[in-house]
Protein backbone atom coordinates (compact mmCIF):
# COMPACT_ATOMS: atom_id res chain seq x y z
CA UNK A 1 0.00 0.00 0.00
CA UNK A 2 1.30 3.44 -0.85
CA UNK A 3 1.25 6.28 1.62
CA UNK A 4 -1.29 9.10 1.24
CA UNK A 5 -0.07 11.88 -0.99
CA UNK A 6 0.99 14.71 1.29
CA UNK A 7 -0.33 18.24 0.71
CA UNK A 8 3.02 19.47 -0.71
CA UNK A 9 3.27 16.43 -2.96
CA UNK A 10 -0.30 16.95 -4.15
CA UNK A 11 0.54 20.57 -4.94
CA UNK A 12 3.57 19.42 -6.89
CA UNK A 13 1.46 16.94 -8.85
CA UNK A 14 -1.14 19.64 -9.43
CA UNK A 15 1.55 21.90 -10.84
CA UNK A 16 2.86 19.18 -13.15
CA UNK A 17 -0.67 18.52 -14.37
CA UNK A 18 -1.29 22.23 -14.97
CA UNK A 19 1.93 22.50 -16.95
CA UNK A 20 0.97 19.48 -19.04
CA UNK A 21 -2.47 20.94 -19.75
CA UNK A 22 -0.93 24.28 -20.70
CA UNK A 23 1.11 22.47 -23.34
CA UNK A 24 -1.74 20.15 -24.41
CA UNK A 25 -5.09 21.75 -23.49
CA UNK A 26 -7.20 18.93 -24.97
CA UNK A 27 -5.39 16.15 -23.10
CA UNK A 28 -7.89 13.95 -21.24
CA UNK A 29 -7.33 13.29 -17.55
CA UNK A 30 -6.86 9.52 -18.00
CA UNK A 31 -4.09 10.14 -20.56
CA UNK A 32 -2.56 12.85 -18.38
CA UNK A 33 -2.41 10.44 -15.44
CA UNK A 34 -0.56 7.88 -17.55
CA UNK A 35 1.89 10.52 -18.73
CA UNK A 36 2.50 11.66 -15.15
CA UNK A 37 2.85 8.13 -13.78
CA UNK A 38 -0.08 8.36 -11.35
CA UNK A 39 -3.68 7.21 -11.22
CA UNK A 40 -6.63 9.24 -12.46
CA UNK A 41 -8.07 9.46 -8.95
CA UNK A 42 -4.83 10.99 -7.64
CA UNK A 43 -5.12 13.76 -10.22
CA UNK A 44 -8.75 14.42 -9.31
CA UNK A 45 -7.78 14.56 -5.63
CA UNK A 46 -5.23 17.32 -6.25
CA UNK A 47 -8.23 19.63 -6.76
CA UNK A 48 -10.02 18.84 -3.50
CA UNK A 49 -11.51 22.09 -2.25
CA UNK A 50 -11.12 23.64 -5.70
CA UNK A 51 -14.10 22.23 -7.56
CA UNK A 52 -13.78 18.72 -6.10
CA UNK A 53 -15.57 17.33 -3.04
CA UNK A 54 -14.61 13.99 -1.50
CA UNK A 55 -17.64 11.71 -1.13
CA UNK A 56 -18.23 9.09 1.54
CA UNK A 57 -20.20 5.88 1.11
CA UNK A 58 -21.99 3.66 1.29
CA UNK A 59 -21.62 3.66 -2.49
CA UNK A 60 -24.88 1.75 -3.09
CA UNK A 61 -26.74 4.53 -1.29
CA UNK A 62 -25.34 7.14 -3.68
CA UNK A 63 -26.26 5.03 -6.73
CA UNK A 64 -29.72 4.43 -5.28
CA UNK A 65 -30.19 8.17 -4.80
CA UNK A 66 -28.88 8.95 -8.31
CA UNK A 67 -32.38 8.22 -9.59
CA UNK A 68 -33.50 11.52 -8.04
CA UNK A 69 -31.28 13.44 -10.44
CA UNK A 70 -33.43 12.76 -13.48
CA UNK A 71 -31.74 12.43 -16.88
CA UNK A 72 -27.96 12.13 -16.71
CA UNK A 73 -25.15 10.55 -18.71
CA UNK A 74 -23.64 7.32 -17.34
CA UNK A 75 -20.06 6.52 -18.35
CA UNK A 76 -18.18 3.25 -17.92
CA UNK A 77 -14.86 2.48 -19.56
CA UNK A 78 -11.77 0.34 -19.62
CA UNK A 79 -8.43 0.93 -21.33
CA UNK A 80 -9.84 0.21 -24.80
CA UNK A 81 -13.53 1.14 -24.83
CA UNK A 82 -15.71 3.98 -23.50
CA UNK A 83 -19.49 3.47 -23.11
CA UNK A 84 -21.72 6.53 -22.57
CA UNK A 85 -25.50 6.21 -22.11
CA UNK A 86 -28.08 8.90 -21.39
CA UNK A 87 -31.08 8.18 -19.19
CA UNK A 88 -32.41 8.10 -15.64
CA UNK A 89 -31.16 5.68 -12.99
CA UNK A 90 -33.88 3.24 -12.00
CA UNK A 91 -34.34 1.23 -8.83
CA UNK A 92 -31.22 -0.47 -7.47
CA UNK A 93 -31.53 -4.08 -6.36
CA UNK A 94 -28.68 -5.30 -4.19
CA UNK A 95 -27.39 -8.78 -3.36
CA UNK A 96 -24.34 -8.44 -1.15
CA UNK A 97 -21.78 -6.39 -3.07
CA UNK A 98 -23.54 -6.89 -6.42
CA UNK A 99 -26.06 -4.34 -7.62
CA UNK A 100 -28.45 -4.34 -10.55
CA UNK A 101 -30.23 -1.50 -12.32
CA UNK A 102 -32.40 -2.57 -15.25
CA UNK A 103 -33.93 0.09 -17.47
CA UNK A 104 -34.51 0.85 -21.12
CA UNK A 105 -31.79 3.51 -20.98
CA UNK A 106 -29.60 2.93 -17.92
CA UNK A 107 -28.79 -0.78 -17.59
CA UNK A 108 -26.01 -1.67 -15.13
CA UNK A 109 -24.42 -4.66 -13.40
CA UNK A 110 -22.52 -3.20 -10.46
CA UNK A 111 -19.76 -4.87 -8.44
CA UNK A 112 -19.25 -2.61 -5.43
CA UNK A 113 -16.38 -4.64 -3.95
CA UNK A 114 -13.62 -2.74 -5.82
CA UNK A 115 -15.16 0.72 -5.24
CA UNK A 116 -12.92 2.76 -2.93
CA UNK A 117 -13.04 6.49 -3.75
CA UNK A 118 -15.78 8.90 -4.81
CA UNK A 119 -15.78 12.58 -5.75
CA UNK A 120 -18.20 15.27 -6.85
CA UNK A 121 -16.36 17.16 -9.59
CA UNK A 122 -16.94 20.56 -11.17
CA UNK A 123 -14.85 21.23 -14.28
CA UNK A 124 -14.56 24.35 -16.41
CA UNK A 125 -14.82 23.54 -20.11
CA UNK A 126 -15.02 25.62 -23.26
CA UNK A 127 -18.78 25.02 -23.21
CA UNK A 128 -19.18 26.02 -19.56
CA UNK A 129 -19.18 24.23 -16.22
CA UNK A 130 -19.53 20.42 -16.19
CA UNK A 131 -20.65 18.54 -13.05
CA UNK A 132 -20.15 14.86 -12.33
CA UNK A 133 -19.96 12.13 -9.71
CA UNK A 134 -16.87 9.97 -10.18
CA UNK A 135 -15.99 6.64 -8.57
CA UNK A 136 -12.65 4.85 -8.49
CA UNK A 137 -11.16 1.53 -7.45
CA UNK A 138 -8.51 1.21 -4.74
CA UNK A 139 -5.74 1.57 -7.33
CA UNK A 140 -7.22 4.89 -8.53
CA UNK A 141 -8.71 3.56 -11.77
CA UNK A 142 -12.13 4.91 -12.70
CA UNK A 143 -15.00 2.42 -12.45
CA UNK A 144 -18.01 4.67 -13.15
CA UNK A 145 -18.98 8.31 -13.69
CA UNK A 146 -22.33 10.12 -13.72
CA UNK A 147 -22.45 13.41 -15.62
CA UNK A 148 -25.12 16.07 -15.25
CA UNK A 149 -26.79 17.19 -18.47
CA UNK A 150 -28.97 20.18 -19.34
CA UNK A 151 -31.96 18.05 -18.25
CA UNK A 152 -30.58 17.07 -14.82
CA UNK A 153 -32.26 18.34 -11.67
CA UNK A 154 -29.37 20.41 -10.32
CA UNK A 155 -31.10 21.13 -7.02
CA UNK A 156 -31.22 17.37 -6.43
CA UNK A 157 -27.61 17.08 -7.66
CA UNK A 158 -26.41 19.66 -5.12
CA UNK A 159 -28.44 17.99 -2.37
CA UNK A 160 -26.86 14.61 -3.13
CA UNK A 161 -23.36 16.11 -3.07
CA UNK A 162 -24.05 17.75 0.29
CA UNK A 163 -25.62 14.62 1.77
CA UNK A 164 -22.60 12.46 0.93
CA UNK A 165 -19.80 15.00 1.35
CA UNK A 166 -17.02 13.54 3.46
CA UNK A 167 -15.81 15.22 6.63
CA UNK A 168 -12.26 14.44 5.45
CA UNK A 169 -11.05 17.69 3.86
CA UNK A 170 -7.38 16.72 3.58
CA UNK A 171 -5.66 16.82 0.21
CA UNK A 172 -4.64 13.77 -1.77
CA UNK A 173 -5.74 10.16 -1.45
CA UNK A 174 -4.25 6.80 -0.59
CA UNK A 175 -4.11 4.30 -3.43
CA UNK A 176 -3.06 0.66 -3.57
CA UNK A 177 -1.05 -0.98 -6.36
CA UNK A 178 -3.13 -3.07 -8.72
CA UNK A 179 -3.08 -6.74 -7.81
CA UNK A 180 -0.74 -9.10 -9.63
CA UNK A 181 -2.43 -10.97 -12.43
CA UNK A 182 -2.23 -14.75 -12.08
CA UNK A 183 -0.93 -16.53 -15.15
CA UNK A 184 -3.46 -18.87 -16.80
CA UNK A 185 -3.00 -22.55 -16.08
CA UNK A 186 -1.30 -24.48 -18.89
CA UNK A 187 -3.71 -25.98 -21.42
CA UNK A 188 -2.42 -29.42 -20.50
CA UNK A 189 -3.84 -29.03 -16.97
CA UNK A 190 -7.36 -28.18 -18.19
CA UNK A 191 -10.03 -30.85 -18.56
CA UNK A 192 -10.86 -29.77 -22.10
CA UNK A 193 -13.28 -32.65 -22.69
CA UNK A 194 -15.13 -31.83 -19.48
CA UNK A 195 -15.21 -28.16 -20.43
CA UNK A 196 -16.74 -28.92 -23.81
CA UNK A 197 -19.31 -31.23 -22.23
CA UNK A 198 -20.29 -28.62 -19.66
CA UNK A 199 -20.45 -25.91 -22.33
CA UNK A 200 -22.76 -28.05 -24.50
CA UNK A 201 -25.29 -28.38 -21.65
CA UNK A 202 -25.45 -24.71 -20.59
CA UNK A 203 -29.01 -23.57 -19.91
CA UNK A 204 -28.36 -19.88 -19.20
CA UNK A 205 -25.64 -17.45 -20.33
CA UNK A 206 -25.24 -16.41 -16.68
CA UNK A 207 -23.88 -19.91 -15.99
CA UNK A 208 -20.90 -19.29 -18.27
CA UNK A 209 -18.62 -17.58 -15.75
CA UNK A 210 -19.27 -20.18 -13.01
CA UNK A 211 -18.37 -22.83 -15.59
CA UNK A 212 -15.04 -21.11 -16.31
CA UNK A 213 -14.32 -20.94 -12.59
CA UNK A 214 -15.19 -24.61 -12.11
CA UNK A 215 -12.63 -25.67 -14.72
CA UNK A 216 -10.00 -23.13 -13.68
CA UNK A 217 -9.79 -21.63 -17.15
CA UNK A 218 -9.72 -18.02 -18.34
CA UNK A 219 -12.21 -16.85 -20.92
CA UNK A 220 -10.11 -16.73 -24.09
CA UNK A 221 -8.36 -19.97 -23.16
CA UNK A 222 -11.78 -21.60 -22.88
CA UNK A 223 -12.62 -20.36 -26.36
CA UNK A 224 -9.50 -22.04 -27.75
CA UNK A 225 -10.04 -25.30 -25.90
CA UNK A 226 -13.77 -25.62 -26.59
CA UNK A 227 -13.29 -25.76 -30.33
CA UNK A 228 -14.93 -24.12 -33.32
CA UNK A 229 -18.40 -25.46 -32.57
CA UNK A 230 -18.48 -23.01 -29.66
CA UNK A 231 -15.93 -20.25 -30.41
CA UNK A 232 -14.31 -19.04 -33.63
CA UNK A 233 -11.56 -16.41 -33.91
CA UNK A 234 -12.49 -13.71 -36.43
CA UNK A 235 -10.82 -10.67 -37.96
CA UNK A 236 -9.79 -7.62 -35.97
CA UNK A 237 -12.03 -5.45 -38.16
CA UNK A 238 -15.13 -7.50 -37.30
CA UNK A 239 -16.48 -4.98 -34.80
CA UNK A 240 -16.37 -2.12 -37.29
CA UNK A 241 -17.95 -4.22 -40.03
CA UNK A 242 -20.65 -5.52 -37.69
CA UNK A 243 -21.55 -2.02 -36.49
CA UNK A 244 -21.69 -0.76 -40.08
CA UNK A 245 -24.03 -3.60 -41.07
CA UNK A 246 -26.20 -3.15 -37.95
CA UNK A 247 -26.49 0.58 -38.61
CA UNK A 248 -27.40 0.06 -42.27
CA UNK A 249 -30.14 -2.46 -41.40
CA UNK A 250 -31.29 -0.68 -38.19
CA UNK A 251 -30.72 -3.95 -36.33
CA UNK A 252 -31.07 -3.50 -32.54
CA UNK A 253 -28.05 -4.82 -30.69
CA UNK A 254 -26.73 -5.03 -27.13
CA UNK A 255 -23.33 -3.55 -26.24
CA UNK A 256 -21.67 -4.59 -22.96
CA UNK A 257 -18.61 -2.68 -21.69
CA UNK A 258 -17.08 -3.38 -18.32
CA UNK A 259 -14.28 -3.14 -15.80
CA UNK A 260 -13.89 -4.86 -12.41
CA UNK A 261 -16.47 -2.56 -10.79
CA UNK A 262 -19.13 -2.15 -13.46
CA UNK A 263 -20.76 -3.50 -16.60
CA UNK A 264 -22.80 -0.98 -18.60
CA UNK A 265 -25.20 -2.05 -21.35
CA UNK A 266 -26.78 -0.34 -24.34
CA UNK A 267 -29.75 -1.97 -26.06
CA UNK A 268 -31.04 -0.59 -29.32
CA UNK A 269 -29.92 0.42 -32.80
CA UNK A 270 -26.77 2.35 -33.66
CA UNK A 271 -26.79 5.01 -36.35
CA UNK A 272 -24.01 7.57 -36.63
CA UNK A 273 -20.61 5.90 -37.01
CA UNK A 274 -17.42 7.99 -37.20
CA UNK A 275 -13.75 6.97 -37.41
CA UNK A 276 -11.33 9.40 -35.73
CA UNK A 277 -7.70 8.33 -35.79
CA UNK A 278 -7.40 5.01 -33.95
CA UNK A 279 -10.92 5.37 -32.50
CA UNK A 280 -14.10 4.00 -34.07
CA UNK A 281 -17.12 5.74 -32.61
CA UNK A 282 -20.88 5.51 -32.29
CA UNK A 283 -22.14 9.08 -31.87
CA UNK A 284 -25.90 8.85 -31.32
CA UNK A 285 -27.98 11.24 -29.16
CA UNK A 286 -28.56 8.72 -26.36
CA UNK A 287 -25.54 6.43 -26.82
CA UNK A 288 -21.86 6.94 -27.56
CA UNK A 289 -19.25 4.21 -27.93
CA UNK A 290 -15.54 4.83 -28.44
CA UNK A 291 -13.46 1.79 -29.44
CA UNK A 292 -9.69 1.98 -29.85
CA UNK A 293 -9.23 -0.35 -32.82
CA UNK A 294 -5.43 -0.45 -32.68
CA UNK A 295 -5.66 -1.98 -29.18
CA UNK A 296 -7.73 -4.97 -30.29
CA UNK A 297 -5.74 -8.17 -29.76
CA UNK A 298 -8.43 -10.70 -30.72
CA UNK A 299 -12.11 -11.01 -31.53
CA UNK A 300 -14.22 -14.15 -31.18
CA UNK A 301 -17.58 -15.33 -32.44
CA UNK A 302 -19.02 -17.23 -29.47
CA UNK A 303 -22.02 -19.58 -29.26
CA UNK A 304 -23.55 -20.37 -25.87
CA UNK A 305 -26.47 -22.81 -25.49
CA UNK A 306 -29.47 -21.71 -23.45
CA UNK A 307 -33.03 -22.84 -22.79
CA UNK A 308 -34.12 -20.46 -25.56
CA UNK A 309 -31.55 -21.73 -28.05
CA UNK A 310 -28.06 -20.62 -29.01
CA UNK A 311 -27.01 -17.16 -27.85
CA UNK A 312 -24.43 -15.68 -30.23
CA UNK A 313 -21.96 -12.96 -29.29
CA UNK A 314 -18.93 -11.15 -30.63
CA UNK A 315 -16.34 -10.67 -27.87
CA UNK A 316 -13.33 -8.37 -28.13
CA UNK A 317 -10.12 -8.72 -26.08
CA UNK A 318 -7.13 -6.47 -25.44
CA UNK A 319 -3.46 -7.42 -25.29
CA UNK A 320 -3.66 -8.39 -21.61
CA UNK A 321 -6.38 -10.94 -22.35
CA UNK A 322 -9.18 -8.88 -20.80
CA UNK A 323 -12.64 -8.84 -22.32
CA UNK A 324 -13.30 -5.18 -23.18
CA UNK A 325 -16.59 -5.18 -25.10
CA UNK A 326 -19.11 -7.78 -26.20
CA UNK A 327 -22.02 -7.56 -28.62
CA UNK A 328 -25.30 -9.47 -28.77
CA UNK A 329 -28.53 -9.11 -30.65
CA UNK A 330 -31.32 -7.43 -28.69
CA UNK A 331 -32.96 -10.09 -26.56
CA UNK A 332 -34.67 -10.79 -23.25
CA UNK A 333 -33.96 -13.80 -21.00
CA UNK A 334 -35.91 -16.83 -22.15
CA UNK A 335 -36.56 -15.34 -25.62
CA UNK A 336 -34.71 -16.67 -28.70
CA UNK A 337 -32.18 -14.24 -30.16
CA UNK A 338 -33.00 -12.32 -33.31
CA UNK A 339 -32.47 -14.39 -36.45
CA UNK A 340 -31.08 -11.28 -38.18
CA UNK A 341 -28.42 -10.90 -35.51
CA UNK A 342 -27.37 -14.52 -35.70
CA UNK A 343 -27.14 -14.30 -39.48
CA UNK A 344 -24.98 -11.17 -39.23
CA UNK A 345 -22.68 -12.58 -36.54
CA UNK A 346 -22.29 -15.91 -38.29
CA UNK A 347 -21.35 -14.13 -41.51
CA UNK A 348 -17.94 -13.45 -39.93
CA UNK A 349 -17.25 -17.10 -39.04
CA UNK A 350 -15.30 -17.72 -42.23
CA UNK A 351 -12.97 -14.79 -41.65
CA UNK A 352 -9.31 -15.38 -40.96
CA UNK A 353 -8.32 -13.87 -37.61
CA UNK A 354 -5.49 -11.38 -38.00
Amino acid sequence: MTSPISAPAAETLSGRWSALLAAEPKLRIRDAAQRLGVSEAELVATRLGRGVIRLRGPWPDIIRDAGRLGPVMALTRNDMVVHERHGTYGELSLDGHVGLIVGEDIDLRIFFGPWAHGFAVTEDTGAGSRRSLQFFAADGTAVHKIYATDRTDMVAFDALCQAYASDDRTGGIQVKPAGTRNAPRPDSEIDAAGLRAAWSTLQDTHDFFPMLRKFGVVREQAFRLAGRDFAVPVGSDTTRRMLESAAASELPIMVFVGNPGMIQIHTGPVKKLVATGPWFNVLDPMFNLHLREDAIASTWLVRKPSEAGIVTSLEVFDRTGDLTVSFFGKRKPGIPELAEWRQLAESFAGDVAR
